[in-house]
């Protein structure tokens, strides 16, 4: 497995950042190895999400984050963002767009050298769900 490591800065864009930095470096099969910092607004779809019903929460407040994991394709991501606010209370659920760095995040991300992520459509759950090729050698 080879390893990444970058950092963010204020006002980036925690999710869209990450897809960038896979799509930028060519990335076939990320995942999060590690995530520490601070966001000031966290967009985040809760549990029991459907393809009809989804309840999607942005909230400004001061957060640290506690986890992030997660897969990154070069086609999209599946993460899951742990959070905790100024009282010690967690929060976490699905990543989305609009969730804003500040004042850091320093991330590790891990690349699977023989192993490529897609996501298609799965109609069992209605959502674009990770695919996994194994090979020895990929092009």
């Amino acid at each position: 497995m080879k390893t990444f490591a970058f950092r963010l800065r204020p006002g980036q864009d925690l999710k869209r950042s990450i897809e960038t930095f896979v799509h930028e470096h060519q990335l076939r099969a990320a995942l999060v190895v590690t995530c520490v910092g601070g966001l000031r607004q966290v967009t985040m779809r809760m549990a029991g999400a459907t393809p009809d019903k989804q309840d999607i929460r942005r909230i400004q407040e001061d957060f640290e984050i506690v986890s992030l994991v997660g897969t990154i394709s070069p086609d999209g991501s599946h993460l899951h963002l742990a959070i905790s606010d100024r009282e010690g209370r967690v929060l976490g659920g699905h990543l989305k767009e609009g969730a804003i760095v500040d004042p850091t995040a320093e991330i590790v991300l891990g690349e699977l050298e023989d192993t490529a992520f897609t996501r298609k459509m799965d109609e069992e759950t209605g959502f674009e769900e990770l695919v996994i090729t194994k090979a020895r050698h990929l092009p």
